[in-house]
């Protein structure tokens, strides 16, 4: 317990930019080369002095980049944003300037390079280096490296024409920047080349020379992603030298940063094919301590007040849950750690959420052992705990395959933060299992065993039925003899979200839609029609400008279908200047591709984990159950996206774990309702099945209500406390918690009921009832 998880950017700080490499003419986009491109791209991002940075490839073709503690991702973003091959041209002469040719006899100003035996020279300057991302100038739509003559801007804007490519970046063996005070008097760009690449490039210098000072052809441009980098005259070469050489230099005014910048863009341009920036996420620091932070202050509210009402409704063997509850804490947290898994932001939420998920086994076991001992059918509290563990075992193992499903899905259909969603999830289910199944039952024994406890046995716990159990039974309403009506409430409670669906619409997040999000915490309150005014004069009429309130203080957030990173620091720095200063928190750029491909991918996660799930359910029980098991989730799923949609609050891929957690919660519930009418009508074949079904559901109502009040505790703290994408997150969970029991418990076991009637099973021979011990009870009519 003395390590620590490894932290996701979200919490961290720092970008994460998803790459997604092209076919190219003459080479496929296919793990071979996107691996190629992987070690090309490291060199880069070595460049940028970036501390432990992550490159990895992500299925056949996406290469997934993370740089802790990178705030600004212009610099990270133009450096891994120059994707194509670099080629290295001959000039042929000036370009056109308003249709008429560019006067020769302008000073040439560019960069001098040399080669130790074939010299090349660029007059570089720090505003030059600034001006290497000027804009394109290709007059054709896309840049053909193999065309014969190609106009074109150099680094400082001016037009020029080149031949096709003499060489490739795959001809670079190394480049860096060097300082020599005494021969170039400042920072120059050493350049070394293969044995073929420095054949060519001697011949290229050579030919180069030929031609008279001054005249553009004595030049050679370096191209990289359409852009020229440099395009250094030659100086101090032979006209046609024979001599070979493996090394050249580019010199001039050159600063350190702009040579390093240079020489960075030389080595790493060798791309064996293109990529495109598809998805860009930058988190700040402040907005990752606050997440943590507000977890860890909803953790500890939620835990208190489940341990609080746990120990309240079942006394000291609530106490001994509490015991295992910690335990399965340190269980979940100890896996996450030894298994290196990555804490994101929905992860920690989904740690949080399991907390109060995990009281559900053991609020299962102990209504089961209460039942039995308060009922007769057992005559000690020592035999009370594990019948109770007999009993629920079928209910905890159906209950939890069905969330373990959902999660699993989670894992290898999602990705991102919503994939460590499925991790923290997978793990608490699993810890929560061993947790009630060992560690509770254990200290469950002990207690029943100290002789103090049996004298007493009313401080067990297990001696006394709750309120809600004793409300029940003094008034064992028939709830079942009003199906129709129970069904007619789901059916109105469908249609009213499924309003807000079709007249509101969905408010799909920028994971769904592309653009990017921008999200600033000014350092004084900003008026939000003032932000809108600003980001207007800006260029982007349509942002939508919105308080956030992300981290629990008051920001401000942007988003739009296009921004550069350029516009991204503009707009930062406009509200920021509003606010008296002020940080960028996060930075969210999604491509429209990546968009859509998110929603087709969130659809099938969705279907899969249904039919999955539903699978799962029909081999257990019969079809009827699952019917009203499909209807319960339909509801539930409709009714969420329904409230999301009236309210026009998000949906993205943290909403989506929210929805996969509802159905698996939904499923849970269901269960232990169908697995208790599958004991009751085993032992009692004859009864009608409504009344069999009344007699399940009054009997599993407490415990329904139990645990949704426990899981429910640290969800309302993760909404007081957790921002704008925890509290949203948990709103949704809420909202599912209190639909799901309602649905597992009125709407699935009425169709079911319905279902029955219609379409009854098949006779079934009555199975012999329990020994001794063992009688009816005069308020349910069923042996309990």
């Amino acid at each position: 317990m003395t390590a620590s998880p490894n932290l996701g950017l979200d919490l961290e700080g720092g970008a994460q930019i998803t790459l997604e490499a092209q076919d190219a003419p003459n080479v496929e986009a296919n793990s071979e080369n996107t691996d190629r491109a992987v070690e090309v791209l490291r060199r880069r991002v070595d460049a940028l002095g970036v501390s432990e940075p992550s490159l990895s490839r992500s299925g056949e073709n996406r290469i997934i980049v993370e740089l802790p503690g990178l705030e600004d991702p212009t610099e990270a973003s133009e450096a891994l944003g120059q994707t194509a091959q670099l080629t290295f041209h001959p000039v042929l002469g000036y370009g056109q300037i308003n249709g008429e040719a560019e006067d020769e006899a302008v000073e040439d100003d560019g960069d001098e390079a040399s080669d130790e035996d074939a010299n090349t020279d660029d007059d570089a300057s720090e505003d030059d280096a600034d001006n290497g991302a000027a804009e394109n100038g290709v007059t054709d739509d896309h840049f053909d490296p193999t065309a014969e003559r190609i106009e074109i801007e150099d680094e400082r804007g001016g037009p020029i024409v080149i031949a096709s490519s003499a060489m490739t970046g795959e001809e670079v063996s190394s480049a860096s920047a060097q300082f020599d005070i005494a021969q170039f008097d400042g920072w120059y760009v050493d350049i070394n080349f293969t044995g073929r690449g420095g054949n060519v490039w001697a011949d290229l210098t050579g030919d180069a020379a030929c031609f008279p000072e001054g005249d553009p052809q004595r030049r050679i441009a370096i191209v990289l992603d359409e852009e020229v980098i440099s395009s250094p005259r030659v100086i101090g070469a032979a006209c046609d030298i024979g001599h070979r050489g493996g090394t050249s230099v580019i010199t001039g005014d050159f600063s350190r940063e702009s040579a390093e910048e240079l020489s960075a863009l030389i080595e790493g341009g060798a791309l064996p094919l293109p990529v495109e920036v598809i998805e860009q996420r930058v988190v700040g620091p402040t907005l990752g301590d606050a997440a943590i932070r507000a977890s860890a202050w909803a953790a500890a509210i939620g835990i208190s007040l489940t341990a609080l009402f746990i120990i309240v409704s079942y006394r000291l063997v609530g106490l001994m849950a509490v015991g295992a509850l910690i335990g399965y804490a340190a269980m979940a947290y100890g896996a996450l750690t030894a298994l290196g898994a990555t804490l994101t932001l929905p992860g920690l939420a989904g740690f949080v959420l399991a907390i109060g998920m995990a009281v559900d086994a053991n609020v299962l076991i102990f209504e089961r052992a209460r039942e039995d001992y308060v009922d007769g059918e057992v005559k000690s509290l020592r035999n009370a705990v594990p019948s109770g563990f007999k009993k629920a075992i079928s209910a905890i193992a159906d209950s939890n395959v069905t969330t373990l499903l959902a999660a699993i899905l989670l894992f290898f259909l999602a990705s991102g933060p919503v994939r460590g969603f499925g991790v923290t999830l997978t793990i608490g289910v699993l810890a929560s299992l061993l947790s009630a199944l060992v560690l509770s039952r254990a200290l469950a024994d002990w207690l029943i065993r100290q002789r103090w406890v049996r004298v007493r046995p009313t401080i067990s716990g297990l001696a006394k039925h709750g309120r809600i159990r004793l409300w029940l039974r003094e008034r064992s309403p028939d709830i079942m003899k009003h199906t129709r009506r129970l069904l007619a409430a789901s059916l109105i409670a469908i249609i009213v979200a499924g309003a807000g669906i079709a007249m509101r619409g969905l408010n799909f997040g920028i994971e769904f839609t592309g653009g990017r999000l921008v999200e600033v915490e000014p350092a004084e309150v900003v008026d939000i029609d003032d932000a809108r005014d600003a980001v207007t004069a800006l260029g982007f009429p349509t942002a939508i400008v919105n308080e956030s309130g992300a981290a629990g203080e008051d920001a401000i957030s942007v988003r739009t279908v296009e921004m550069s990173d350029t516009e991204a620091r503009e707009i930062i720095d406009a509200i920021s200047e509003l606010g008296n200063g002020g940080q960028m928190l996060r930075d969210e750029l999604i491509g429209p591709s990546l968009g859509s491909e998110l929603q087709r991918n969130a659809l099938i996660a969705l279907g899969i984990a249904l039919a999955a799930q539903l699978s799962y359910l029909a081999i257990r029980f019969r079809w009827t159950f699952s019917a009203g098991a499909v209807t319960a989730l339909f509801q539930n799923v409709v009714v969420v996206v329904g409230v999301f949609a009236w309210l026009g609050k998000p949906i993205d891929g943290i909403f989506l774990a929210a929805i996969l957690t509802v159905i698996g919660y939904t499923v849970n519930d269901s269960v232990v309702v169908f697995d208790r009418i599958r004991e009751m009508w085993t032992r009692r074949p004859e009864e009608n099945f409504a009344g069999v079904a009344n007699s399940a559901v009054l009997n599993t109502l407490p415990r329904s209500f139990n645990t949704g009040l426990s899981t429910l505790f640290p969800l309302i703290a993760l909404y007081f406390l957790g921002g704008d994408s925890l509290s949203d997150f948990a709103f949704a969970l809420i909202i599912g918690i209190v639909i799901g029991t309602y649905s597992s418990n009125f709407t699935s076991t009425p169709l079911a009921v319905e279902l029955e009637t219609k379409y009854p099973a098949p006779e079934r021979e009555e199975k012999p009832k329990a020994g001794v011990g063992d009688r009816e009870d005069p308020n349910y009519g069923a042996v309990v």
